[in-house]
């Protein structure tokens, strides 16, 4: 019977003999990324995120891990971030943010520490933040029409968007040389110090995606423009930057 664990620990040794059964000698590491990683892991909410290091061959086969990432899911283990040490190397001037992120906090549960010795170009990383913060820009306004002032739709729609924002703040965070923090809270703190966006108004996003503050039906329109408008102030803030 699938069970959710009360801590990610409980099932890495499981996991790792299930990936090594399925990979054996083609399986080089598993790390342990996300909220799990942060330190923010809620048992049956949170999503447990791994990312499995392949060699070449083995990449080529991923059709044998089927019933082992299904498997998987029962326990709200999302599918692994299957790469390549060649796929990383040859990224990392195309998906910084991501790279960033998955380098900010993790945790080697079997193998070599591959993220450990790449280091990120900060032009690109600044283009992609430009690039991110003014695509999902459009996208809120697009979705926010789309929600047609529902306050359930709306709410959906904060909560979907959390992520993405959160990787482009420690994006900026580490463009101006500023430590990374593992919590959101205090993420929060250091973006909003550094960018003059509202802090209090995240706080209540974070809210929103948690579960833990819901919106009247009153304010839930003038909420999302408020969001809208600290997007539309971050994204300036990004284009006037100037990485040397």
């Amino acid at each position: 019977m699938a069970r959710i664990p009360n801590k990610p620990e409980e099932i890495f040794q499981e996991i790792i003999l299930d990936y090594q059964g399925v990979f054996d000698a083609d399986l080089l590491s598993i790390l342990l990324y996300g909220s799990a990683a942060r330190g923010e892991y809620i048992p049956k909410k949170s999503d447990i995120n791994f990312l499995i290091l392949l060699t070449e061959n083995g990449i080529d086969h991923l059709s044998k891990a089927f019933k082992t990432v299904l498997k998987w899911h029962k326990s709200k283990v999302n599918t692994p971030l299957f790469l390549t040490t060649d796929y990383i190397k040859s990224s990392l001037d195309v998906f910084p943010i991501e790279f960033l992120n998955l380098q900010a906090h993790y945790k080697v549960i079997y193998g070599e520490d591959v993220l450990k010795s790449f280091s990120l170009d900060k032009k690109f990383l600044r283009l992609q933040c430009e690039r991110e913060l003014k695509g999902k820009l459009l996208q809120l306004r697009h979705h926010f029409l789309e929600t047609g002032g529902s306050k359930g739709e709306i709410e959906k729609l904060i909560a979907r968007s959390v992520p993405t924002f959160y990787s482009i703040f420690r994006a900026l965070l580490f463009l101006q040389d500023t430590a990374i923090p593992p919590r959101s809270h205090d993420l929060l703190s250091l973006i909003s110090h550094d960018t003059g966006i509202d802090s209090t108004r995240f706080l209540d996003i974070l809210k929103i995606k948690d579960g833990t503050k819901k919106l009247s039906a009153g304010e839930a329109v003038s909420f999302m423009e408020e969001y809208i408008e600290q997007i539309k102030k971050l994204s300036a803030f990004v284009d006037e930057m100037n990485i040397l």
